[in-house]
């Protein structure tokens, strides 16, 4: 598919003031493209690039570009203004139809395991990346728009994007930074004003959509496939070249001077096994599922990163995935994200071997890996379930508790976000015995939380009432208040998540020209775990027209 028409290049006109420009204040050091080799042909044309880390490339012009939203906390971290945001310089840059002059416009090369079969060259398809800033306090972030037209890299796409893909990609950073989830983050969604041409579920019926652009904005763009890329042409200056980069640049903890060494090396892989870890644990604890972790979508700094098919988990089902692509192999699963995130560090490890000539190091760190996600797994439901730490038989108990609850959600289909929630509410103070209470006050987190309205059978509701009372005993030995449990609960048990029904409602009006839902979730978003009186529509199960609507159960990867 390409664009209904490429609008001529906007002229800047030379009356402009600073005021009019407000984004020429921004200072671009542009390390990524100074340090690192590029591609020596500079023609925009699909092809195998070799020995080079990125291509340089300029964006499309679009033919009527209107801002539909603009995330301010992320302006903030770039120094810009309410003011700034809402200038047209800044529509023109965010939609690719000016490249300011301290820009220096690319794309990535890398490569990537898709679905575990190695799939060689894929690289920055369809995002361009504008440059990195240093904002006033320092800190680095590269700016990326997604969907700006093609590059050396599209292959046989056109390097677009459409609204609704981008809506969800917009809204989901956001979310997933204030879930306190690693995330890169979303700047701006613009529309472009031109038509794209997309085939939704591949079925050979493809219509005409709206096009549009997301600003991303993170440390770093660099992932797992980075490296493998080199590995596979076996091109060790160029790989190492990026492996010091990306040290000196993203973790200069781990150099004290002078450049780094093989033992650096070890310590930058056992660091991005613990931030994947870490990542993962966050993932299973809001119910997030990322969809397609190939290995070009794992960043090295452990960030959620390409929001392509993903999903948020409703009925509890560790085998539910939200990607039509993987419906049948269901690879990219739930339940599976830690054991498919420890084999892609194993690509990457695999990447690494032949320049760090030592195989025992990366492996000792794949083991470390596994023992950090199941710990953090465990801490992290212990927090969910208003735990405190214990020791002795309750070590053992807890874990025992919390692999049956995962058994028991699965009896009916139950709402795992409203489920912990409701958890949090069950009255303790004061109770001698769990058989005190009563079995309606211990029932009531899974029935506000079941999509089923028929009654329980006798053994669910045994089961569920068994695990219950087990659930009660544990609480009562932490002796404390209900309201201090329920704090702890409500700090990571979110009350708003980006329900995969909510964005495709606020799509819908989006296409319709009405933005004000995208603003309306982008604002809710930002307080997940708060009460947010008269939002309360926000935080309900998801509707039964919504069980099998496209976009709003599973999804493609056509954007």
């Amino acid at each position: 598919s390409v664009l209904s028409e490429i609008a001529p290049p906007i002229q800047v006109s030379t009356q402009e003031t600073s005021l009019s420009r407000p984004l020429d204040a921004l200072t671009f050091d542009n390390r990524f493209t100074a340090e690192l080799p590029a591609d020596p042909d500079t023609s925009n044309r699909r092809r195998q690039v070799m020995g080079a880390c990125y291509s340089r490339v300029t964006p499309v012009q679009t033919r009527q570009p209107s801002l539909v939203a603009c995330a301010r906390e992320v302006a903030q971290l770039l120094d810009l203004t309410e003011e700034a945001c809402a200038s047209e310089q800044f529509l023109r840059v965010f939609s690719g139809n000016e490249v300011l002059t301290a820009m220096d416009p690319h794309a990535t090369c890398y490569g990537g395991h898709q679905f575990g079969h190695w799939a060689g060259q894929l690289g920055d398809g369809r995002a361009i990346n504008l440059g990195e800033i240093v904002n006033g306090r320092g800190e680095r972030w590269a700016l990326q728009l997604k969907g700006a037209g093609p590059t050396q890299y599209s292959r046989s796409a056109d390097g677009l994007a459409v609204l609704r893909s981008s809506v969800r990609e917009f809204l989901c950073s956001e979310a997933m930074h204030h879930l306190g989830v690693p995330t890169t983050r979303a700047l701006s969604l613009v529309l472009t004003g031109d038509q794209v041409l997309r085939d939704m579920f591949y079925d050979g019926n493809p219509r005409q959509e709206p096009g549009a652009i997301v600003c991303r904005v993170s440390p770093s763009f660099t992932r797992f496939g980075s490296f493998e890329i080199f590995a596979a042409r076996q091109d060790w200056d160029v790989q190492r070249q990026l492996l010091d980069y990306a040290i000196r640049t993203d973790f200069p903890r781990l150099i004290e001077s002078g450049d780094p060494d093989i033992d650096t090396y070890f310590q930058w892989f056992d660091e991005v096994c613990r931030r994947t870890a870490d990542l993962i644990v966050h993932w299973m604890r809001v119910g997030f599922v990322h969809g397609v972790m190939n290995t070009d979508n794992l960043s090295v700094l452990g960030l959620t990163i390409d929001y392509g098919p993903y999903g948020w988990l409703e009925d509890y089902d560790p085998g539910w995935t939200p990607n039509t692509t993987d419906a049948e192999g269901r690879r990219y699963r739930f339940g599976q994200q830690a054991q498919v995130a420890h084999w892609n560090l194993a690509q990457l490890a695999r990447a690494l071997a032949p320049v760090v000539e030592q195989v025992e190091p990366l492996q000792e760190s794949l083991l470390q890996y596994s023992a950090r996600y199941n710990d953090g797994y465990r801490t992290m439901m212990s927090n969910k379930l208003g735990l405190l730490p214990s020791g002795g038989s309750d070590e053992a108990n807890d874990g025992e508790l919390i692999k049956d609850l995962q058994e028991v959600l699965q009896l009916r289909e139950t709402d795992m976000t409203l489920f912990f929630r409701a958890l949090s509410e069950v009255p303790m103070d004061g109770v001698a015995s769990p058989a005190e209470v009563a079995d309606s006050v211990l029932l009531a987190p899974f029935e506000v939380a079941y999509y089923q309205t028929d009654p329980l059978t006798a053994d669910h509701r045994d089961a569920t009432l068994s695990w219950m009372r087990r659930y009660a005993e544990r609480v009562c030995r932490d002796v404390r208040p209900d309201d201090e449990r329920r704090r702890q609960m409500n700090t990571v048990n979110p009350i708003y998540v980006l329900r995969n029904y909510l964005a495709q409602l606020a799509i819908d009006k989006s296409e319709e020209g009405d933005h004000s839902m995208v603003e309306e979730l982008l604002d809710v978003l930002r307080n997940p775990y708060d009460e947010q009186p008269g939002k309360e529509a926000f935080a309900q199960k998801r509707p039964e027209w919504a069980r099998h609507r496209a976009g709003c159960s599973m999804l493609s990867c056509s954007s």
